[in-house]
């Protein structure tokens, strides 16, 4: 038998990532999201929903832009930090100790320790309840060379994302790999 929880954002797991953007005075800024997700292949595209109170709201509307960080474990901590602290009150890469790096592509900065960064830029926004979902259109992915597999593709056993469980509050690593998608059902 099924327990019901009524309407609640209970779903396993939404990924973790830093978004960074550039403020009014191009101070960078990092916000940790875990509602995000890919919502189209053609153009790739990337969504995001973020409260219009934090202050990556607002640099995201004045830029045109912002990039997804992926994370690896090992940033757990900081990550947490990033989304604690407002950047309207704080320098976060100044306390995380983390890296900007101006895109060549975007008017948003990323950080250089992490694995894995999608360069963005705005394609349309919606409003949803207390948040704004933003669609990113991809317009670069960079990576680590160190986290490639032997085909030359991001390895997500290398990169160690962060994923995070929405109601228990709860940030988790990976589980092992189970097998090749479009591949391991087919003989059902």
């Amino acid at each position: 038998m099924k327990k019901s929880f009524g309407a609640k954002t209970l779903v396993f797991p939404t990924p973790v990532w830093i978004i960074c953007t550039y403020n009014q005075e191009g101070k960078p800024n990092a916000m940790t999201v875990a509602w995000g997700g890919v919502c189209s292949s053609q153009p790739p595209c990337i969504a995001i929903s973020v409260r219009a109170a934090t202050y990556t709201h607002g640099n995201i509307l004045s830029h045109k832009a912002f990039t997804v960080n992926v994370p690896s474990a090992s940033h757990v901590r900081a990550v947490d930090y990033c989304g604690i602290a407002t950047g309207k009150k704080v320098d976060k890469f100044s306390v995380t100790g983390f890296t900007a790096v101006r895109s060549e592509k975007v008017d948003a900065p990323y950080i250089q320790e992490f694995p894995l960064i999608l360069e963005c830029k705005l394609l349309s926004k919606s409003e949803i309840g207390i948040h704004t979902h933003f669609i990113g259109e991809i317009v670069d992915v960079k990576a680590e060379e160190s986290v490639l597999d032997e085909n030359g593709l991001p390895d997500m056993l290398k990169v160690k994302p962060i994923i995070y469980g929405p109601e228990i509050r709860s940030y988790f690593g990976i589980g092992e790999y189970l097998g090749e998608g479009h591949s391991i059902g087919k003989d059902l």
